[in-house]
């Protein structure tokens, strides 16, 4: 007798009703940004080495010219905050607005966080939390380490924002952060540190390991114009290097039916945005927040065929 040969099926990702499974893939999410630019879908290595490791590193992103002028708007926003108009005083201020929705941002965030029935090509199927500019500054002459993030996201309980999904071919990053690095980093200049793989842990940390000179602690190094992307269910935790000139963005991504904090930018900033980069600020709900699409009873964001 002949036996069929076992094949790799789609995941099946199970939606509200019935159990039925979610129909649209992720590469078919709000295909473009609020620019009007194409997004740019993760591959297949980018998607496996984030659910492998909590994290992906992709160098080089932005141009010569975005990196300049983007560094040259988070020195004036840190030394001198009174020549940039009030709205504009944050860390989406002028030309840094276009990090929250790059094509890379949105691709990955259409794989990771996305709810497809909340997102349509009018709207985006996640929220931003929070936006960030980290400045480089001279610290004090010993390393000084932040609240540590112990990760296991694997077992949080649902409500925590700090969680990871999975089920074969599909992975699901509750708080997921990007990092847009507008200055080279190193090693030695780094200030996040993390432990590849906790985000799937089972058991608590050691207690030796959470010490900083413990080998599991890693970082990263790149050029400038790179992004980091981590979720937030990893173990993780900030140093404060002895010196350091790093000059860095970090916007905080959450699910459209949940929120982790009450930041929301300047209203007048708000309402300058176009259309659909205003959606990532949108109330957190999911029944029927999706812009230009029919949440119903349908298991994708977009019409059934005719």
């Amino acid at each position: 007798m002949a036996y069929k040969e076992l094949a790799t099926r789609k995941p099946f990702v199970v939606n509200k009703n019935l159990g039925s499974a979610v129909e649209v893939e992720p590469d078919e999410l709000t295909t473009t940004n609020a620019d009007g630019a194409r997004v740019t879908v993760p591959t297949q290595k980018q998607k496996y080495d984030f659910d492998r490791n909590g994290w992906l590193l992709i160098p080089s992103v932005l141009s010569d010219a975005d990196i300049a002028e983007m560094h040259e708007f988070c020195q004036r926003l840190h030394e001198m905050p009174e020549h940039i108009p009030e709205p504009e005083r944050c860390a989406l201020g002028g030309p840094l607005q276009k990090l929250t929705d790059h094509p890379v941002v949105v691709g990955l965030l259409n794989e990771f966080l996305a709810y497809p029935p909340a997102a349509s090509e009018d709207c985006y199927g996640f929220r931003l939390e929070e936006a960030t500019l980290s400045a480089g500054r001279a610290a004090p002459e010993s390393q000084t380490q932040s609240i540590l993030h112990k990760g296991n996201g694997l077992f949080r309980l649902p409500g925590d924002s700090h969680l990871y999904r999975c089920v074969p071919g599909r992975g699901w990053s509750g708080l997921t952060r990007a990092i847009w690095e507008l200055t080279g980093v190193t090693s030695e200049t780094n200030g996040i540190r993390f432990i590849t793989g906790s985000h799937k842990a089972a058991y608590p940390i050691p207690e030796a390991v959470q010490r900083l000179d413990s080998p599991l602690w890693e970082t990263y190094q790149c050029p400038p114009g790179s992004l980091f992307l981590l979720t937030e269910s990893m173990t993780q935790t900030q140093v404060q290097p002895r010196f350091t000139h790093q000059v860095n963005i970090s916007n905080l991504y959450n699910t459209v039916a949940s929120r982790w904090s009450n930041w929301l930018p300047h209203p007048q900033l708000l309402e300058a945005m176009p259309p659909k980069r205003q959606t990532l600020f949108r109330e957190a709900y999911a029944g029927g927040n999706v812009i230009n699409g029919d949440f119903g009873q349908r298991t994708s964001a977009y019409p059934a065929e005719v």
